[in-house]
């Protein structure tokens, strides 16, 4: 394949952890097994799929076990000094946000990757959308995936969440942040 083994090492670590994701039911799935794959980069749509379980039923063990996702800052100047970035992402392999939470934001989710029937006009809505809250003195949080967007340029919104849109990553910001409110574009 001319794929470095490296990689291929790290697609088995996971095809070797659905296995054992799989080896067990939504009532025995423990604390650390729910942790190392969240750490490993499992969705709860997709450790829901291994145990027969759903989303919703797995989104609430995770929080019964307190198993929550830390905000950190891209780091656009590989170390060289503090990073002071807008650029955020959620990660289970944290110990510590980067950031504090003192609310009084106004949420805005982008429309992912383009698409065929849904692309630029729907990312200009929602530039429309910041630019306005701007306009009214209002902090923004844009949450989009695609870098190719207007609105994540780093001067569109307060706070720029690189996440997928996804219930399970909506919600994890929406948890930590307590925005105002949110708007779909």
């Amino acid at each position: 394949t001319k794929i470095d083994r490296w990689f291929m090492e790290k697609f088995k670590n996971i095809i070797d952890y659905y296995k054992i994701l799989n080896s067990h039911s939504s009532g025995s799935i423990t604390l650390d097994i729910l942790r190392k794959a969240k750490q490993i980069g499992f969705s709860d749509k997709q450790i829901a799929a291994a145990i027969k379980s759903t989303e919703v039923a797995v989104r609430k063990l995770r929080e019964e076990y307190k198993i929550t996702p830390f905000v950190k800052q891209i780091d656009t100047v590989a170390a060289e000094w503090p990073a002071s970035t807008n650029y955020l992402y959620l990660t289970y392999n944290g110990i510590a946000h980067d950031i504090d939470f003192p609310g009084d934001f106004t949420m805005v989710l982008g429309s992912g990757v383009y698409r065929i029937g849904s692309s630029v006009e729907f990312d200009w809505c929602a530039v429309g959308c910041l630019r306005e809250l701007r306009n009214q003195g209002k902090k923004t949080i844009m949450v989009n995936y695609n870098p190719e967007t207007v609105s994540t340029d780093y001067d569109m919104s307060d706070r720029l969440y690189f996440e997928e849109i996804s219930f399970e990553v909506v919600m994890d910001i929406y948890n930590v942040e307590h925005p105002n409110g949110i708007i779909l574009s």
